[in-house]
């Protein structure tokens, strides 16, 4: 795939790759298809300078966009492998994600070396005391403008040497951290051809068609899109900002996160085409949201960093699922589905990450949440293995129940367990409403779905907030059950 993104680059210079905004919505080019491929080859020859061969690895601390592309770009012709790194991690964390990948060298641009405190004036300016790369053990460029106290330049300007001949064997493409704690990192590793059979499931589920804008700011939108041919827009922070540059762009295709989602539709945007959400749930009433305000088809993606896609179901088909628990779709072509001896979903397949760093391959993937495959091969989710609640000695999976309390007016929703003082739990429903919406009618709509719940039924409802946390704005369990514990014991006084 990144081959044939880097053919199809070189096949239509002129044409625009990379699309910006203003605030105004206007639409402008960030970078042509030529622009994209030279830059990639800047990077290539001057990583290729500085000694980098094939099986090395390079840090990545580099903001969505076309550098961050051209440097996938570079790092996959030379035959290197990419550890994905985010800045704002904190210092402990990012040190020993650092001590576990060893890149031989760091890229970052001037944004995230001030998040990260390499940039000393700007990270005080901004109050953060994270951790100095240059002093953890490697060479530290910065690719694009430099600010005071960034590193020195990757960028020459110009090839500072012959490139050589391309890569084209199997091997390791990219390193991207995921849970684990300070002392003990974890690590997934993707190979060449794993990273290629994501991306080739992407363009099959997704077909986007040349010379038509696609909305979206992920390395598996931006290649499998240019690829095809479509340029593709990073979405803008703002809501109301997005909004105006949907308007504008009228993209054949959007993939937003549901937070995203939900910021849009707060502004009342208008969306078109297919729309995708994934990186945290997606209820069928958000889909449902996105098909009133103009989509053609609203998807909801399951995926993890170990396998993406895994599956896909869209609003239509979600709508109408009647059974307990949040119908994520059938597998996609290739992927496999099992559930083990406690319940919890497996997957594999020909995308499925190739090990976790420093640890030995295994074919089958723990997702960590509960899974039930139907008759008809689609997969139901449960909820998170780890977070069954025991109340009066009977388990409780809340993903089995959550779904059904996202009736109209509910933006989220969650059923967390809260110490009862015996041992034992109180479960509280937390249901975070719209914030047009009347609390009087959204407690009187949830009283249907709540009767149902059989022996499941909470013992309290709270409307509240829900706390998000992540780079993908997840709903956070363990802080919503300490909200529900400290307004259910006010209550109660």
């Amino acid at each position: 795939m990144l081959d044939a993104l880097a053919h199809t680059l070189r096949s239509h210079p002129g044409r625009p790759a990379v699309l910006g905004t203003t605030r105004s919505g206007a639409v402008r080019t960030k970078a042509t298809c030529g622009e994209l491929a030279d830059l990639a080859d800047r990077y290539a020859s001057a990583l290729h300078a500085r000694g980098l061969r094939r099986g090395g690895t390079v840090g990545v601390a580099v903001r969505p966009g076309p550098r961050a592309l051209a440097v996938m770009l570079a790092v996959h012709r030379l035959g290197l492998r990419a550890a994905v790194l985010d800045p704002g991690a904190g210092p402990d964390v990012l040190r020993a994600r650092l001590a576990l990948a060893r890149p031989d060298i760091v890229l970052a641009d001037a944004a995230a070396q001030a998040v990260a405190g390499w940039a000393r004036p700007l990270a005080r300016r901004a109050r953060l005391a994270l951790p100095d790369l240059a002093d953890l053990g490697g060479p530290v460029a910065t690719v694009g403008p430099r600010l005071p106290g960034c590193a020195s330049a990757l960028e020459t300007g110009a090839r500072t040497s012959v490139l050589p001949r391309a890569v084209d064997e199997d091997g390791d493409a990219v390193i991207v951290f995921t849970s684990g704690t300070t002392s003990r990192p974890r690590a997934v590793v993707h190979t060449r051809a794993s990273l290629a059979a994501g991306m080739a499931t992407v363009t099959d589920l997704v077909r986007p068609e040349p010379g038509r804008p696609v909305l979206g700011g992920t390395f598996f939108v931006l290649v499998p899109s240019l690829a095809s041919g479509a340029p593709v827009a990073l979405p803008a922070r703002s809501p109301r900002v997005l909004a105006r540059q949907m308007r504008r762009l009228v993209p054949q295709a959007t993939y937003l996160t549901p937070p995203q989602l939900r910021a849009a539709l707060a502004v009342d945007a208008r969306f078109s085409g297919r729309v995708w959400t994934g990186s945290a749930p997606a209820s069928a009433e958000l889909l449902t949201r996105v098909r009133r305000a103009g989509a053609d088809e609203a998807w909801g993606v399951y995926a993890l960093t170990e396998l993406f896609p895994a599956a896909a179901v869209e609003q239509a088909e979600k709508a109408a699922f009647a059974g307990d628990g949040d119908l994520v779709g059938a597998p996609l072509p290739g992927v496999e589905a099992k559930t083990g001896p406690d319940g919890e979903l497996l997957l594999s397949g020909p995308g499925a990450r190739h090990r976790y760093l420093g640890e030995e391959p295994e074919h089958w993937v723990r997702t960590g949440d509960r899974g039930l495959l139907g008759s008809d091969g689609r997969i139901v989710l449960a909820g998170r293995c780890k977070d069954m609640v025991l109340r009066r000695a009977e388990n409780i999976y809340p993903g089995l129940y959550e779904p059904a309390l996202h009736v109209p007016g509910v933006e989220l929703a969650l059923l967390v367990g809260v110490p009862a003082g015996d041992g034992d739990e109180r479960l509280v429903a937390v249901v975070q409403p719209r914030r047009e919406a009347d609390r009087d009618r959204v407690r009187a709509a949830l009283a249907g779905p709540l009767r149902r719940m059989g022996a499941a039924r909470p013992d309290a409802l709270l409307l509240a907030d829900i706390p998000l946390s992540g780079r993908s704005l997840k709903p956070d369990r363990a802080a919503t059950a300490r909200l529900a514990a400290a307004r259910t014991t006010e209550s109660a006084r």
